[in-house]
């Protein structure tokens, strides 16, 4: 934790102003990624990646590393919309390497470069190397569990049969007193507590239908 907090005054205290001396004001964007590409410490992993000494020589993939972070940190979708903004963003195309928007590489350049890095196994390598620099043997003082439903087949409870009282139909003769109806769930539940209401509710699993409509299944 020290190394992160001594690599963040460093961030803020010597790199930013160091930085706005030659660039324009930086935006919250563009300290968010000087700040992550400090952080990962993309340099360090790129030696595999330099050109043989024959024959045409590579252009920086640092440069196209860096890219491919802003296009993540900026959301963008394609790397058409990619080289589109780094030629409009002035600051963020010298950040990655580029001075001029006519320096900045074309689509299938970008792509090549990608392809590499896919194939090396950029991404890995650099969190493997964060993970060790910054936690080291440490555990993880946090959980991540999955919230995701997983579908499972339950059988239903089997019903009791209630015994309903007989009686006759029609209205009750004159002086017939018949016993009032159970109130419903729904009738009872603005007068109790919440948790009176949650105690109540089934939580077996059940099954209904409803006269020309459809069967309904659910399970609680």
């Amino acid at each position: 934790m020290s190394r992160l907090s001594n690599l963040w005054a460093h961030i803020y205290t010597s790199l930013f102003p160091t930085l706005e001396e030659v660039l324009d004001p930086l935006t919250d964007r563009q300290r968010q990624f000087v700040s992550l590409c400090e952080l990962i410490q993309l340099d360090r992993h790129m030696a595999r990646y330099a050109g043989h000494w024959l024959g045409r020589s590579k252009l920086a993939r640092i440069d196209f590393a860096k890219a491919f972070v802003a296009k993540a940190l900026y959301d963008l979708p394609t790397t058409k919309a990619l080289i589109e903004h780094l030629r409009v963003d002035k600051n963020l195309r010298r950040l990655c390497g580029w001075e001029f928007a006519c320096e900045v590489p074309s689509e299938s350049t970008f792509s090549r470069a990608f392809g590499e890095f896919a194939d090396g196994d950029l991404g890995h390598i650099v969190h493997e190397a964060m993970v060790k620099e910054h936690c080291g043997e440490k555990l993880v003082g946090h959980i991540s569990r999955d919230s995701t439903a997983i579908p499972a087949r339950e059988k239903t409870q089997k019903k009791e049969k209630k015994s309903k009282p007989k009686r006759k139909r029609g209205r009750p003769k004159k002086g017939e007193q018949r016993e009032p109806k159970p109130p419903k769930r729904l009738d009872l539940q603005p007068t109790r507590s919440l948790q009176e209401n949650l105690s109540d509710l089934p939580t077996a699993c059940d099954w209904g239908s409803k006269k020309n409509r459809f069967l309904a299944v659910w399970c609680g």
